[in-house]
């Protein structure tokens, strides 16, 4: 096994190394988690160490951008874990802070971030893209990367950072990597973790769903009926509710009613207890 990356739960430490890697020259990259990590996050560390000579991966269960009724608690959390998995993928360091150190006493500003952020997932989960919005902005100040890698799975999450980085005129580019999926097709997520065994057979008809769908409307076809199919049949293949499934410009996110340049298919859906999410890519015939 590699060495372990080193650890940093001081800004001003880690700071003072990114300093030092950046007066020989280095490019920083750094790929946000919230650990937990499985083969998905790996797969960035892996593209960050073909594109910069220094990878940095911050581990943070950011608690701003869950609701009251959703899964902060019972998140998983193993960071030794994690930072073993970091070694061996050839991470450099692992920024490590505590929710006191990036949400001190009278800490008050979070920035709201505009119409990338509204509908789909803005409107299931009420002020969570304000709570990744700012906790992404902190992690970019903290870090200060020439790029920052994010799994194009949160689609939408890609698309609202993309635009709170080109707002305020950060300077750093934000990339993102295509999603990994096991053999059958589902999406790789900390949160599959909780699926029961039987709820993991059914998981991967999400992605043929949105597959099909995407075939579909790459020959011209209009969107309504294609949605409206594709919600029956996740609710037969046993999904339930599923909050939304839609098909948006890949670029502004706005609605689509047939494709005529790259767009998105895009899902969420609760399989038991779980939320999954999923989007594939359609780029017209």
């Amino acid at each position: 096994m590699s060495d372990l990356p080193l650890r940093f739960q001081s800004v001003d430490a880690l700071r003072a190394q990114v300093a030092t890697w950046r007066r020989a020259g280095e490019r920083i990259v750094l790929v946000p988690t919230m650990g937990a990590l499985h083969a998905g996050h790996l797969a960035l560390v892996a593209h960050a160490r073909a594109m910069g000579q220094r990878v940095v991966v911050s581990i943070f269960v950011n608690p701003t951008q869950f609701g009251p009724n959703e899964d902060f608690s019972r998140y998983p959390r193993d960071t030794e874990a994690d930072l073993a998995l970091l070694a061996g993928a050839g991470a450099d360091a692992a920024w490590l802070p505590s929710v006191e150190t990036m949400y001190p006493a009278g800490f008050s500003t979070r920035i709201e971030p505009g119409p990338a952020a509204e509908g789909l997932c803005g409107t299931f989960r009420p002020g969570h893209f304000s709570g990744v919005a700012t906790v992404v902005t902190k992690l970019l100040n903290q870090v200060g990367p020439d790029v920052a890698l994010f799994g194009e799975k949160d689609f939408q999450q890609l698309q609202v950072i993309r635009s709170v980085v080109r707002d305020l005129d950060m300077p750093v580019t934000i990339e993102g990597v295509p999603t990994l999926r096991e053999a059958d097709g589902l999406a790789l997520s900390s949160r599959n973790r909780y699926l029961a065994p039987a709820e993991r057979a059914i998981a991967p008809r999400l992605h043929a769903v949105l597959s099909g769908i995407a075939e579909r409307l790459a020959t011209g076809a209009k969107a309504a009926p294609l949605m409206a199919e594709g919600v029956a049949s996740l609710e037969a293949a046993g999904f339930g509710p599923v909050q939304y499934l839609e098909v948006r410009d890949a670029d502004t996110l706005a609605p689509v009613a047939q494709v005529e340049r790259e767009a998105r298919v895009i899902a969420a859906a609760y399989l038991g207890g779980t939320r999954l999410i999923d989007n594939v890519a359609v780029l017209p015939g």
